[in-house]
């Protein structure tokens, strides 16, 4: 049963944190490198360290967003049935 609840809720969230990590990121960039845009990995415009910098950043910040929020989307079905969803 807890699946059954955990799946539709799992998949919403994730949608918005998708949302929510893009947005935290754009932000966390503008304040490091005071650019609006962080730079595409074709962009003849910057080196390999600062493309390969913004991906790392990146990817941490959706990294550790999806981990919270499907952390929390588990504990809340626990919550809710009492039964952790595996």
């Amino acid at each position: 049963m807890s699946k059954l609840l955990y799946k539709p809720f799992s998949i919403a969230s994730s949608v918005a944190g998708g949302v929510a990590a893009g947005f935290v990121f754009r932000q966390v960039w503008r304040r490091l490198a005071g650019e609006d845009e962080a730079p595409e990995a074709t962009s003849r415009e910057y080196g390999w360290g600062e493309v390969l910098a913004a991906a790392a950043l990146q990817g941490a910040i959706f990294a550790v967003v999806k981990a919270a929020i499907d952390r929390g989307g588990a504990a809340g079905v626990r919550r809710l049935t009492g039964n952790w969803p595996d």
